[in-house]
């Protein structure tokens, strides 16, 4: 095992390869608050990409209903026993979060730490801590949609008061919309025999060379997310490619610019942001102040990656939903939950603008710049004083030229009289 550096824990940790990293790295924000559940980056994933023989169990982009729901089933549950397995209670974190240590220093085991340690299950891979989930698993992908859990954990129970108040509301539920992370420090890479799996060194992205694979399925063993399936017809393993065609801009639409993912060009909800960030030769993120994607993680922090734990250093980041219990979304999210929801809740003017910028296009943006606009309005949230402006956000290609503008006030369209649905 080598050592490499992770800046999502703060600190080295074991990992089967050397350090070495992209130029740029494929990464996400997805904003929970906003997604509706309605499955469309589901379907539009599935409908370019796995609607082959052998492929009906793959969904490469899903969205689960949490604390229940999950795919394959417990996935998430199931990986969290083994590390506890392993190293009991070491789930912890610790010291000041600064510099390359954004969210202190995780002092437990990662997947890949756990891998050798006398309590790892005999089956798991050798390299990482892991399992292969069952057929029936797999099987029901919305399996306990939109169920939410009682105040006191008791089955079939509800909350009979309405307990719906702001902070943390006493029943909930939330919408995990989910797809391959693109790690960088991949566990499938890590686990492959056949060293079939590669990151790409232009973005970052994670592929799997069908021509070497020989779908022993370590890479669905070892991914701690399982986004890494097998497919029986052709006995090897597939998993989301990112749209690379897209990203690279070969998608005539765009014209030669990059291009954003079937999954997050097709959200309704708005909740998505997709981009290329620069990576420094240690893995961490180099510092673009106006990156959009740069600022929700490094400068708003308000965007957080999914189990940092796992040691994987996911490149999919999440805004927490404010209304679900903070144990429960540090666990998943790590120990930047209540910066997050807070900053969130009320939002500066400049990240106010920023969230302007979800879904507006489906090109890539790499830089955005403020246009400072008038007060609008002024109040106060959760004790807090709050003031808007109705700043205009520009985003910026590849190329450095325009790619749209837009206002943080949406306008008002009076319908006029001559309509017939008039009122």
């Amino acid at each position: 095992m080598s050592e490499v550096y992770n800046w999502q824990l703060g600190r080295k940790m074991a990992y089967p390869y050397a350090e070495a990293h992209p130029d740029r790295q494929f990464a996400f924000v997805i904003n929970i608050n906003r997604c509706l559940g309605c499955q469309t980056c589901t379907m539009a994933c599935k409908s370019t990409w796995t609607f082959a023989h052998g492929q009906e169990h793959m969904w490469w982009t899903n969205v689960e209903s949490k604390p229940y729901g999950g795919y394959p089933r417990n996935w998430d549950v199931r990986i969290l026993e083994l590390l506890d397995r392993a190293d009991p209670g070491g789930m912890k974190w610790g010291g000041a979060a600064a510099g390359k240590a954004p969210y202190g220093e995780y002092q437990g085991t990662t997947v890949f730490e756990a891998a050798g340690t006398r309590a790892a299950r005999p089956q798991a891979s050798e390299r990482v801590l892991g399992y292969l989930p069952s057929d029936e698993e797999w099987a029901t992908p919305n399996l306990h949609e939109d169920a939410a859990p009682s105040p006191d954990g008791q089955r079939g129970q509800w909350v009979r008061d309405g307990g719906s108040a702001l902070p943390e509301h006493k029943s909930w539920f939330f919408y995990l919309a989910r797809l391959c992370n693109h790690c960088s420090y991949p566990a499938c890479l890590a686990a492959c025999p056949r060293q079939a799996i590669y990151k790409r060194h232009e973005d970052g992205i994670v592929l799997i060379d069908q021509e070497r694979c020989r779908g022993y399925r370590k890479c669905v063993e070892a991914c701690p997310y399982k986004k890494s399936m097998y497919r029986p017809t052709t006995r090897t393993s597939e998993k989301c490619i990112a749209c690379y065609p897209r990203v690279e801009g070969r998608d005539p639409e765009t014209r030669g610019a990059p291009m954003e993912t079937r999954c997050m060009a097709a959200c309704i909800g708005q909740v998505r942001l997709q981009g290329l960030v620069q990576i420094a030769p240690d893995g961490t993120w180099m510092e673009e102040r106006q990156h959009p994607l740069y600022y929700l993680v490094n400068v708003a922090k308000v965007a957080l990656p999914l189990y940092p734990q796992f040691g994987t250093s996911p490149n999919g980041f999440y805004i927490p939903p404010r209304w679900v219990r903070r144990d429960y979304l540090k666990q998943m999210f790590g120990p930047g939950v209540d910066h997050a929801i807070e900053a969130y809740m009320v939002p500066d003017r400049e990240l106010l603008a920023v969230l302007q910028l979800f879904r507006r296009d489906n090109r890539i943006i790499y830089r955005y710049a403020l246009e400072e606009g008038p007060k609008v309005w002024e109040t106060e949230i959760h004790g807090k004083p709050f003031t808007m402006y109705d700043d205009t956000v520009i985003a910026f290609g590849r190329d450095g030229k325009e790619l749209f503008r837009t206002n943080v006030e949406e306008p008002l369209y009076v319908r006029p009289p001559e309509r017939i649905n008039y009122v």
